[in-house]
């Protein structure tokens, strides 16, 4: 079943629900803070885990004690969908469990 895009009051409705995320272009996007460089390993570790669950993959940045996350649907001519939000539903819920802010 092919994945529609969403309207962009959609996108802004879904956002205002997840604090910190944002749209950078045809993205979802968002940075997060770690206490150390293996926090920030472990967190990529995990979101890692969650994209195989869901089959749906982001890009993610590991810098020294920061991950990034980009992510919209490649299916959907690389526009957001409703899988990009629940994969960013789920970073930010595992987000907390590994000290980021």
């Amino acid at each position: 079943m092919p994945v529609e895009p969403l309207s962009q009051k959609e996108i802004e409705d879904r956002l205002a629900e997840l604090p910190g995320w944002s749209l950078d272009g045809d993205r979802l996007t968002r940075s997060y803070r770690l206490g150390s460089h293996f926090a920030a390993t472990a967190m990529v570790v995990h979101i890692a885990q969650v994209q195989e669950e869901l089959d749906h993959h982001s890009d993610l940045t590991l810098g020294y004690d920061t991950v990034s996350v980009s992510v919209h649907t490649h299916s959907a001519g690389g526009a957001v969908t409703e899988k990009d939000f629940q994969l960013a539903r789920r970073v930010q819920d595992l987000a907390p469990g590994h000290g980021a802010h």
